[in-house]
């Protein structure tokens, strides 16, 4: 934590102390609120004012609110994750905001407004016009809110999101100039606004229109889903994760609109509650084989080992962006064939020694994982070269049939202090080995080979969107044999099923011409579909792009700007 917030927050910390005498030490950076305390606004503040521009600084925060009415401005900066601590979204109301805008960038440009979440709380807003601003881009997530008006996923620039599963907005949401979207069993008045890809999937009220103008693609209902895990406190102040059950095939709308999500409650008392200053990969795996689930608590973790998680219904739980560090070259996480499996609210990150893999799900030719209960990963980001020269194989690798990815974001750094062709090293985004994955918000970007390569069957993805390397120094350099570049999605040739829905890549080339023949390559096989392709070429490096769609279909993004296919 940086010296700035203990000196700003010297005064109140006493009377914090005394107030939540009874909730579990989480350690400084988390901030629980309750009504009617003064000075509320002013801790909010003092977080958002040193988390507002800080990309790749070391600040992580969570602010939770308990049940209760709170008259607050809650701005959302990076590594920032808002919470309310009810069973019901509306437990928690605050009337005035919580908002995410990019007046720090000058030009309200949002693209990089990454690493940042608002969940389980109810929102009246009362500023910015009387909207509630979401302008984000990747890593964030809107889960479980109630905006009592309307929610605006933009603040007059580009932005590049986005994912919001199992909220209720009163009013209209406008998309304004977000790139693409996935809402996933939400609920509200009236959806407005389109750009490139915007996808929705078992929602109330899908907008109506058709691909490619506007750019919608609607499946009516989610074929299988289980919401994030929360943390909420019950009468007596006492804390629990609650975790939803698996929610029943082919659902529509929000799960807390006629009676409470159901599910089970877990004591707070089950978890070791790890912190960055003390825990280390020895006492996790400790914790783990004694039965305990994880909750990370904001911070970075240096890990020499990987976690080894080998129970069923482990959940491993993250709080405030806890960073987890593979110190040693090693995989961060390992998650056993075993049933029932929640991981969330977790940023893996690549260090200098480069990994296999930062996250492994099933062992490699293991057994597959009863697809009734199988592995759920929530809010899961990974990146490599921010703050410096990460490397890895492979972000996550995927072996357990069933498994179900709810918003990942795999991102090789196209900026900051360790991007850089030869320096931050990445080939796979997700390599996908088990049978029947499922992924709603898939969000993969810049490696250096094909960024998502799915080799087994019955594979189903809700949105996709990739941007190809910005950095190759030259063709020669990004070559897959006699081919011009690698596809951003591939799917293997002995794949037979396979099915995508609204699928996104972009070419951003900075410093050469270079080509990419496919965006996506996959079998021709009749159970092998894809609806809605997108590519586009963003940058003006004349003679560079996108040659094909897919397979060899779809017009050239080379001297054009925008090519779609709309079913192959």
């Amino acid at each position: 934590m940086s010296s700035l917030f203990p000196r700003l927050l010297a005064g109140l910390a006493p009377l914090a102390l005394l107030s939540f005498a009874a909730a579990p030490d989480f350690g400084p950076n988390v901030l629980i609120f309750s009504p009617g305390e003064h000075d509320v606004q002013a801790r909010i503040d003092a977080v958002f004012a040193q988390q507002e521009r800080s990309e790749f600084g070391a600040g992580r925060y969570a602010l939770l609110f308990r049940p209760g009415d709170y008259a607050a401005d809650v701005q959302v900066g990076y590594y920032m994750h808002v919470a309310g601590l009810g069973r019901s979204p509306d437990d928690v109301r605050i009337t005035g905001a919580v908002r995410c805008t990019a007046k720090w960038t000058g030009d309200h440009n949002a693209t990089i407004n990454f690493w940042r979440t608002a969940e389980n709380l109810s929102v009246t807003p009362t500023v910015d016009g009387g909207a509630n601003v979401w302008a984000v881009s990747q890593g964030t997530s809107l889960r479980r809110v109630h905006v009592r008006g309307d929610l605006h996923l933009w603040d007059g620039g580009w932005a590049s999101g986005g994912f919001m599963a199992d909220c209720r907005i009163d009013g209209r949401v406008d998309s304004g100039t977000q790139q693409q979207w996935l809402s996933r069993n939400d609920s509200w008045g009236q959806w407005v606004g389109s750009s490139w890809n915007m996808v929705f999937v078992g929602v109330d009220r899908p907008p109506a229109g058709r691909w490619p103008d506007p750019a919608y693609t609607v499946v009516e209902h989610t074929p299988i889903s289980r919401e994030k895990p929360y943390l909420f406190t019950d009468a007596n102040g006492a804390f629990f994760v609650f975790v939803p059950d698996f929610s029943p095939p082919d659902t529509r709308g929000i799960t807390w609109s006629a009676a409470p999500t159901p599910g089970r409650a877990v004591s707070i008392d089950e978890f070791h509650i790890a912190r960055p200053e003390t825990d280390t990969a020895a006492t996790l795996n400790a914790a783990l084989a004694a039965g305990k689930h994880l909750l990370f608590t904001p911070g970075s973790y240096r890990l020499d080992a990987p976690l080894e998680v080998t129970r069923a219904e482990t959940i491993v739980f993250g709080l405030g962006f806890p960073t987890l560090i593979s110190a040693a070259g090693q995989p961060v996480l390992r998650i056993a064939d075993v049933e029932g499996v929640v991981a969330c609210g977790l940023l893996l990150e690549a260090s200098e020694r480069e990994a296999p893999v930062l996250l492994q799900v099933g062992s490699p030719g293991g057994a597959a994982t009863p697809e009734t209960r199988p592995t759920v990963l929530h809010d899961l980001f990974a990146r490599a070269g921010s703050t410096v020269a990460g490397r890895t194989r492979c972000f996550v690798e995927v072996n357990s049939s069933g498994t179900i990815l709810d918003n990942l974001w795999l991102w090789r750094a196209d900026h900051g202090p360790g991007a850089g062709w030869e320096k931050n090293r990445t080939a796979h985004g997700l390599v996908v080995n088990g049978r029947d994955v499922t992924a709603y918000g898939l969000f993969v970007e810049h490696t250096q080979d094909c960024q998502t390569l799915w080799n087994a069957d019955g594979g189903r993805v809700y949105l996709y969107q990739s941007e190809l390397p910005y950095d190759p120094p030259n063709q020669a350099a990004w070559m897959n044999g006699a081919a011009r570049g690698f596809a951003s999605y591939k799917v293997a040739d002995r794949v037979r099923t396979h099915e995508a829905w609204g699928v996104g890549v972009y070419a951003v080339f900075h410093h050469t011409p270079v080509i990419l023949d496919n965006a996506v390559e996959a079998p021709a096989a009749p159970g092998v579909k894809f609806h809605h392709l997108v590519t586009l070429r963003l940058n003006r490096q004349r003679g560079s792009g996108i040659a094909h769609i897919i397979n060899g279909v779809g017009a050239p993004v080379i001297d054009e700007r925008m090519a779609r296919v709309d079913e192959h």
